[in-house]
């Protein structure tokens, strides 16, 4: 399968953004943007990736706002490095931690940009275990604060790439926080690392639709897989968009609309997406008789 894509939901700037995303780090280009038919207009869809990572970004409108609930690790060689992507991303945007030394780095930061996306910024330790340039990282908060583990396991017992990588427990209570919940752990599921910690300091944010983790399927069977797992303890929605039982959102996906995105002719998307948007659980079939126009 495709590694998993991070899907970040724009009001109406997602060219823009990842225009300014992609001009961060090497490695970073802008895959295709295309234009799909809603209620009312068009809305703009771009994929891109950032030094290998792949994302896709679309401008829903204002009803969705991005917040720090799911972050980006960004992980450095040079110390000099993180200080240049630090000062674009902190242009307009928000500092969530200062750019200094602490106990794990001796160069991070965390800032929010002027879009809305919040990135952790981290120079690599020398004997730090090889990660890629981008993780996606979620914090447990609120309801959930103390469940990072156990969503590592929900997520591992998935996907059958899966590995734990570092994990990092409280070795007694700290504040709100209690002994054994996660100061950081990471894993491996769908070719894509990704981090969860722990915080029950009171946020004022938690997991929604704004930032989704996208899992794109080749087959009927694939997307009935993923959607029955990640649905049990969950809430299954429209369009093959789901929340967790840690009420993280999750889109079970067919190749054949990104297949139309990207080659498909202005007929052929129209009638896909208007399969589309009749679905809760994705049809291949009927995504594929829709693309083909039914010849």
């Amino acid at each position: 399968m495709l590694p998993i894509k991070p899907h970040l939901w724009f009001d109406n700037n997602v060219v823009e953004a990842a225009k300014f995303y992609t001009g961060l780090l090497p490695d970073s280009h802008v895959i295709y943007s295309n234009a799909i038919p809603m209620p009312g207009g068009k809305c703009d869809v771009v994929e891109f990736t950032i030094a290998g990572q792949p994302f896709l970004g679309i401008n829903g409108g204002p009803g969705l706002k991005i917040n720090p609930s799911i972050s980006f690790m960004m992980h450095f060689d040079e110390a000099s490095a993180v200080d240049q992507v630090w000062e674009k991303l902190v242009a307009g945007g928000k500092i969530m931690m200062p750019l200094d030394q602490y106990p794990f780095s001796d160069r991070y930061g965390w800032v929010e940009d002027k879009y809305g996306v919040s990135w952790q910024l981290m120079l690599r330790a020398e004997d730090s275990a090889e990660r890629p340039s981008i993780v996606p990282s979620m914090m447990f908060t609120g309801a959930v604060a103390g469940k990072a583990g156990d969503a590592i396991d929900f997520y591992s017992s998935i996907f059958k790439d899966a590995r734990t990588g570092s994990v990092a427990p409280r070795p007694e209570d700290a504040g709100p926080d209690k002994a054994g919940s996660l100061m950081y752990g990471d894993f491996f599921i769908g070719g894509t690392w990704i981090a969860a910690m722990d915080s029950a300091h009171p946020h004022g944010f938690g997991f929604n639709d704004a930032l989704s983790f996208l899992i794109t399927c080749d087959s009927q069977e694939e997307i009935d897989y993923y959607w029955s797992a990640l649905t049990a303890g969950g809430t299954p929605g429209q369009c093959g968009w789901l929340k967790d039982q840690f009420g993280v959102s999750w889109q079970v996906a067919s190749s054949v609309m990104f297949e139309a995105l990207k080659h498909g002719s202005e007929k052929q998307i129209e009638r896909v997406v208007e399969a589309f948007r009749k679905m809760g659980k994705v049809e291949v079939g009927v995504l594929e008789e829709a693309y083909r126009g039914g010849e």
